[in-house]
């Protein structure tokens, strides 16, 4: 049985619960949605569970949408709402609109139903959304501490005696977030994961895709994998696989609908005329990652095609998963311009920004942090701190507003 782990998003969604009247938990396939919606019925916020995983609750569903909400009492948790299809969310918005009290209903769905313009105007102002993703590597310690926070306050955590093993960074890197293949070993585990994929391919993907033809979705995902946390350049990738540019663009929006893979879009301060503007594609797990790629935890840092790609996607979703939780609300960006580039750029709602990059290396030198010190430059006192991340010991400081901190920063 995989191990329980305390989530942070579950502070959030009772806060939600307590003013909105629909509250929906989105995320992957297996991250413990179902779990936490037991736990929240059976502490926080009593509650019936209805999960349109049983074929008979499903068929009601479909048969008559409004009759079936209607005969649920509040609050009521409905699990993997996206096999009910559309109309059952605009039942459901029917019913909040004539009764307007907070905490009526919350949804879970492993697929976002909400990509439907008619669906999301509909429930524009009735909802709020809260994602859960794999396991951080600060819930799986039982950290409080977010790393966001801490680089907006301008003081990164203060790490000293950190051990310098590659290897167990290699092995949480490897394990990734999802629970179920987190208590396996490493053969069970790429049979899980094999299986995991599989499913959302038939399932998930399927209930979202409107009929799509999706024959060459795996195919694809393995190309996006050899090319993870690099430029997504769908045309580029279109020519090699022989695919329109059309095609590749609504596969990877479902691959994020399904939450296998995050864009994350280029910053434009407009320091300049050649920034560059394509996003970056990550994988949300990174054992999932791995397994597309063939690699273990030996090869990611032998093979310099693994090595850097599977560092900065880590660093890269573990600092999603922070600001979901976070704070401070921000957004999360990354930033190349010239020969320059920065992994991620954070920017809140006052127009601070904090700048990240991963490094594979214990040693670093000043061509490490340069662009972090060009950026802290144009930007002056907006520019609250930087850090470079790598498997170092300590924290240290590296210039006004500027450190290296270890990457176990992000947990300890």
């Amino acid at each position: 049985m995989p191990e329980l782990f305390p989530r942070h998003a579950r502070e959030l969604v009772v806060e939600a619960l307590a003013d909105t009247r629909v509250v929906f938990l989105l995320g992957a396939r297996q991250v413990g949605k179902s779990t936490l919606l037991r736990q929240l019925a059976a502490e926080e916020r009593p509650a019936q569970i209805v999960s349109l995983d049983d074929r008979q609750n499903r068929e009601a569903a479909d048969r008559d949408p409004a009759g079936f909400v209607a005969g649920l009492n509040r609050p009521a948790f409905i699990d993997e709402v996206q096999r009910g299809g559309p109309d059952l969310l605009l039942a459901i918005k029917a019913a909040v609109d004539r009764d307007t009290s907070p905490g009526q209903f919350l949804l879970t769905g492993s697929a976002n139903p909400l990509r439907g313009p008619r669906v999301l105007d509909a429930l524009t102002g009735r909802i709020e959304i809260v994602t859960l993703w794999p396991l951080s590597q600060a819930e799986m310690v039982g950290s409080d501490a977010n790393f966001v926070d801490l680089l907006f306050s301008g003081r990164p955590p203060q790490i000293s005696g950190a051990p310098v093993d590659r290897a167990a960074l290699g092995e949480r890197i490897e394990a990734g977030g999802y629970p179920e293949a987190r208590a396996r070993e490493e053969r069970p585990r790429t049979r899980w994961l094999d299986s995991y994929l599989r499913t959302t391919f038939e399932r998930d993907l399927e209930s979202i895709a409107d009929a799509y033809k999706l024959h060459e979705a795996p195919r694809l995902l393995k190309l996006l994998a050899a090319q993870a946390a690099n430029l997504f350049a769908p045309a580029s990738l279109g020519r090699k696989i022989g695919l329109a540019l059309q095609t590749i663009e609504r596969y990877v929006g479902l691959f994020e609908a399904t939450f296998l893979v995050r864009r994350i879009p280029a910053w434009r301060p407009g320091l300049g005329r050649r920034e560059i503007q394509h996003p970056k594609l990550h994988f949300v797990d990174t054992g999932l990652l791995l397994n597309l790629l063939g690699a273990d935890a030996s090869r990611l840092f032998e093979d310099d095609r693994v090595t850097g790609m599977a560092l900065e996607n880590f660093v890269a979703m573990e600092l999603v998963k922070h600001a979901e939780w976070a704070r401070q609300q921000v957004r999360i960006h990354h930033y190349r311009r010239d020969r320059d580039e920065i992994d991620l750029v954070l920017e809140n709602r006052s127009g601070e920004i904090v700048a990240i990059e991963a490094k594979s290396t214990v040693s670093l030198s000043a061509r490490d942090w340069r662009p972090l010190e060009k950026l802290r430059d144009a930007r002056g006192d907006s520019f609250r701190c930087g850090c470079v991340l790598h498997p170092g010991e300590a924290t240290l400081p590296l210039g006004d507003r500027l450190f290296a901190v270890p990457v176990s920063g992000l947990w300890s």
